[in-house]
């Protein structure tokens, strides 16, 4: 039964009576079930882990591939730089480039991957009978100064779905907030009553504050773990901005309960609610490209999977016998605790003897993208400095060898920005060092270097769009011709969009190299927030960049300018074109044209439409909580017959 307990007053007068202040004057908790939840050792490794699936085939294909593919483009490379002799110079370019080819083969290896599993997937007819569950799970949502509007639909959207489904009994949400703004708690608190009250005395919806959020994110999902844990065999991590239905919850229940050494098992989310045109390009991207590459990364990890953060299922003993972040040393940004907890929550996990997998067949699972370019670098600012803090851990003993895998593509999807900025100068360098014949040769060679690379980056994107025409996400022949259209447009805005990200990220990551900290913000979710003047100021930089590398590209040569154009136009164009990405109205007009369109748009899932609903409702109800809050933070009448005793007969002592 939920204990609600509040804050026990101390009158200062007869009139007043004052709450303590910082702590949330409600709290509703469940009964406590503590489990204990040790710090793991990176130095002690548990023993030889044992083999959970035998993929050594498909391994040896993905990885042989890509280091031979890898060394036929060095070789050629190899080649290009030798003319006029081999310098240290070139040695540097040589050695960057077969890391950066290398990377872009391996994501097109996987892509492919992922394009021959779900084409031989066999696509049911018919939607597969609903599984019957046992176990009690808990739906945890952390949240740190997040909008309560958005967190408390998605709660209650999600509540609803399961009581639709008959299983709500096995199932209790918990609203974990880390909030630091007093008045963004208050709302949270009279938010969440107002829920309750909606769902009734069964609605098994709970409320915990922390006084300190200690490591964060992951100090949040620990301490609840420790606090309530016991009486759970699972729990699934939502984000602010997550949504997942009632049938997904229930379908990796059952998974769960199916395979007794399964730790862990994350979705692939399609992103919704995307406004800006900026979202709808993420939006779009994630829908047509996201599971195909989903199912490759699953074809190959296996059992050695990974985890995002966020909706997914953890069974929660192995989560806390296996799971607890040790602080790293040394200050911060690289010290400290763990900020991209994630994948050393799975690494980790995975090093217990446990399964990490990933389930890219399953839909239901959303989540949003941030509005604007600005609010992404923001984002990827955070993220780059806990991604960089796995170089810390990618050594640890005892850890899978693709676990390890998995930690250093985190530092790389970073650390790439600032090593495709030094292979841009390098190349400029090598193609001025070269005089003569041999560069009409070698210039066949590079043009040949450059056309597979694009083509490894483009094929994919073609492919999946072959998968979503066999799979009718896109029926009809307008739908079709949209479909193709919103890929080239998904092409060119992110080939325009890719070199601002680059030097956004290589800014990121040279902070963090220099000893900056990046802090904890919450992340601006709402769109039409981005002023002239803040894209200005957040872009001048690029475009000074852009015209002063495309004058230098011009006066060394002509034909130096035009192989950088690209990278210089979108430079050049950035303000103007973050601005105009970040505008709703062209959003809008991208999705009244059926552009940039996704399934979910054209047939919105319930539970989505729901939260939506319910925060428009959030909206509209803004006077009733500010009374609800005024209450509860009233003056509390109390009787005391002597203050009344003396009122009476203050006024003959004065007259007297």
């Amino acid at each position: 039964m939920a204990r609600v307990t509040r804050r026990a007053p101390k009158p200062t007068s007869a009139k007043a009576v004052v709450f303590a202040a910082p702590e949330p004057f409600l709290q509703s908790v469940p009964a406590g079930a503590p489990l204990d939840m040790p710090e793991q050792d990176l130095r002690a490794s548990p023993g030889r882990l044992a083999a959970l699936l035998d993929l050594r085939g498909r391994r040896v294909a993905i990885f042989g591939g890509t280091a031979g593919a890898t060394a036929v483009a060095g070789g050629v490379m190899a080649s290009l730089l030798s003319t006029g002799g081999f310098t240290v110079l070139d040695a540097a370019a040589l050695a960057l480039f077969l890391v950066l080819f290398g990377w872009t083969v391996f994501g097109f290896a996987s892509a492919t991957a992922g394009f021959v599993v779900q084409w031989r997937a066999a696509r049911p007819r018919r939607p597969e009978p609903q599984p019957v569950i046992l176990t009690r799970t808990a739906l945890l949502m952390p949240t740190y100064n997040e909008d309560p509007g958005r967190v408390l639909a998605a709660v209650q959207a999600i509540r609803e779905d399961l009581v639709r489904l008959g299983v709500s009994e096995l199932y209790d949400v918990f609203l974990l907030s880390d909030t630091r703004d007093e008045t963004t708690a208050r709302h949270e608190v009279v938010g969440m009553l107002r829920v309750r009250a909606r769902l009734g005395p069964d609605a098994r919806i709970f409320y915990r504050r922390r006084p300190q959020n200690t490591d964060r994110k992951a100090g949040n999902v620990a301490d609840w773990v420790r606090r309530f844990g016991g009486a759970y065999e699972a729990m699934i991590i939502l984000d602010a901005d997550s949504v997942m239905s009632a049938d997904t919850i229930v379908r990796l229940t059952a998974e769960m309960e199916a395979d007794p050494k399964l730790g862990l098992l994350q979705t692939a989310p399609n992103l919704v609610g995307a406004e800006t045109l900026f979202a709808r390009l993420q939006q779009f991207a994630a829908r047509t490209y996201g599971g195909m590459l989903a199912a490759g990364q699953d074809w190959w990890s296996g059992a050695e999977g990974n985890y995002w953060g966020h909706n997914a299922i953890i069974r929660v003993k192995a989560f806390a016998s296996c799971a607890g972040l040790p602080h790293l040393p040394g200050r911060r940004p690289f010290g400290g605790h763990i900020m991209s907890h994630d994948f050393v929550e799975a690494a980790l996990m995975r090093r217990g003897g446990w399964a990490i997998r990933l389930n890219a067949r399953l839909g239901g699972s959303y989540e949003e993208a941030p509005p604007t370019i600005v609010d992404m670098a923001r984002r990827d600012r955070r993220w780059c400095q806990g991604n960089l803090q796995h170089l810390g851990v990618v050594g640890a003993s005892g850890l899978h060898w693709i676990s390890r895998l998995h930690l250093a593509r985190g530092v790389l999807s970073y650390v790439t920005s600032p090593l495709w900025l030094l292979m841009v100068g390098f190349g400029a360098t090598a193609w001025l060092g070269q005089i003569g014949e041999p560069v009409r040769v070698h210039g066949d060679a590079a043009v040949w270097l450059f056309a597979t690379t694009m083509a490894m980056l483009i094929t994919p994107k073609l492919l999946a769009g072959v998968l979503a025409l066999r799979e009718r996400t896109a029926p009809g022949a307008r739908r079709t011709l949209g479909l193709w259209v919103g890929i080239g447009l998904e092409v060119i805005l992110s080939a325009l969009v890719a070199p601002v990200l680059m030097l956004m990220q290589s800014a990121a990551v040279f902070d963090v190299l220099i000893g900056r900290d990046s802090g904890w913000n919450a992340q601006q979710r709402d769109a039409g927030r981005l002023s002239r003047k803040e894209a200005w100021r957040s872009h001048r930089g690029h475009v000074i960049i852009g015209v002063t590398g495309a004058v230098i590209a011009w006066l060394l040569d002509p034909a130096i300018f035009w192989w950088t154009s690209p990278v210089s136009l979108g430079l050049f164009l950035s303000a103007p074109l973050s601005l105009l990405m970040a505008r709703t109205d062209l959003g809008g007009l991208f999705r009244t044209m059926g552009l940039l369109t996704t399934p979910e748009e054209r047939q919105v899932p319930p539970v989505v439409a729901r939260a939506v609903a319910l925060r428009a409702l959030h909206d509209e109800e803004q006077a009733a909580r500010v009374q609800i809050e005024r209450l509860m933070r009233a003056e509390v009448p109390v009787h005391r017959p002597e203050a009344r005793a003396l009122e009476m007969f203050a006024p003959r002592a004065q007259a007297a």
